[in-house]
């Protein structure tokens, strides 16, 4: 099966929830057997590249300004599909997902994939979020299979389209607990003496919140630490990164990927996803993949994995932030906990399964 692959930034390396989902999904399908063309975005490209574990990549035009850049990429990418003559094309996200009737009528199979609604991101403005409302709609209706990541996305699908979608989450690798501190070390953080928060700087994700909570909690010898940083820099990426400058126990990494990341993750005291908005957060299962006490915030997103009640704070609230993050480092997380949640997660959110499941949807769009 020829599968083309839009909607992303594009792989591998290039930080975001979509892109770390099909940084894992597509050398699984491949290794299926199937011949796989993704298309990435040229403005996040810093190593050009043919082809990745087996995937094939294409560098397609977008333009830096993030209202157009989703929807005019994945215009191109659709056309380079068609006359790559792929079975397949799979458009990832709500906003790509309005260029769907294109694909159709240039007479290609599609499977659109909606991890979550992106018109509920503070960053976009009232036109952007009818668009993105527009895109969701239309995406859903018009391709001939649905994937969400999440059952609060799958009851938005059914409500909105009336349309019954496969419900297939985001998955997590277990990675081995790192002994190794070089990188942490190098950052100035001390094993078990960090908070850390996985996001990029949007206003969704609520690092400020965190950043309001953490200095109210007013905590002894415990730093904060946030891996991440801000696609296109704006007011709101600065005043973070100012606030970080004028508190020494806050520490901002910037992106980190590979061991620099597992270590992060492997020594951390407590994670915390302050997020008003999320489809299935891929850093939130990450953190539980190494068994690490968790604190987030109770949208639908995070309360559908079913964690203790503990591991909830009211959205938005900085008081109970502050009280839960105290109480949280407290309680701490004993060896027998942590392997059982290790134990869960692998279980629950395997990418081998993952990548089956999306490979019978393929098959399920074909044969229609």
């Amino acid at each position: 099966m020829r599968i083309f692959v839009t909607g992303t930034r594009g792989i591998p390396s290039i930080p975001g929830g979509v892109e770390s989902h099909c940084e894992q999904l597509y050398p699984r399908i491949f290794l299926m057997g199937n011949e796989i063309l993704l298309s990435r975005r040229t403005s996040y490209i810093t190593k050009p590249l043919e082809q990745w574990q087996g995937i094939l990549l294409t560098d397609v035009y977008n333009p830096r300004r993030k209202s157009l850049e989703a929807i005019i990429h994945t215009t191109l990418s659709i056309f380079k599909a068609w006359m790559w003559g792929a079975d397949i094309i799979h458009i990832h996200a709500i906003g790509p997902a309005l260029i769907t009737p294109l694909a159709k009528i240039l007479g290609m199979k599609v499977v659109v994939t909606n991890h979550g609604p992106d018109y509920e991101r503070q960053k976009w403005g009232r036109l952007a979020k009818v668009v993105l409302r527009l895109g969701e709609y239309i995406g859903c209706k018009y391709t001939d299979e649905v994937i969400v990541i999440s059952k609060h996305i799958q009851g938005i699908v059914q409500k909105r389209v009336n349309r019954k979608a496969h419900l297939i989450p985001n998955g997590v690798v277990i990675n081995k607990i790192l002994k190794e501190t070089n990188y942490i070390s190098s950052v100035d953080i001390q094993p078990k003496k960090y908070i850390l928060a996985v996001a990029r700087f949007v206003p969704e994700k609520g690092l400020h919140d965190l950043i309001d909570a953490f200095e109210l909690a007013n905590l002894h010898d415990i730093k904060l630490v946030i891996a991440g940083d801000s696609d296109h820099e704006d007011k709101y990426s600065s005043e973070l990164k100012n606030r970080a400058r004028n508190n020494s126990d806050i520490v901002m990494t910037g992106y980190v990927k590979g061991d620099g990341l597992y270590q992060l993750y492997s020594h951390a005291k407590l994670f915390v996803l302050p997020s008003y908005h999320e489809g299935l957060p891929i850093s939130l299962l990450e953190a539980l993949s190494y068994g690490l006490s968790v604190l987030v915030s109770d949208i639908e997103a995070n309360t559908e994995l079913g964690l203790d009640d503990s591991c909830y704070f009211s959205v938005g609230n900085i008081n109970v932030l502050a009280d839960k993050i105290k109480k949280r480092l407290q309680e701490g997380r004993n060896e027998f906990d942590r392997k059982n949640i290790i134990e869960w997660v692998q279980k629950k959110y395997d990418w081998d399964i993952i990548a089956d499941k999306t490979l019978s949807v393929y098959h399920k769009a074909i044969n229609k």
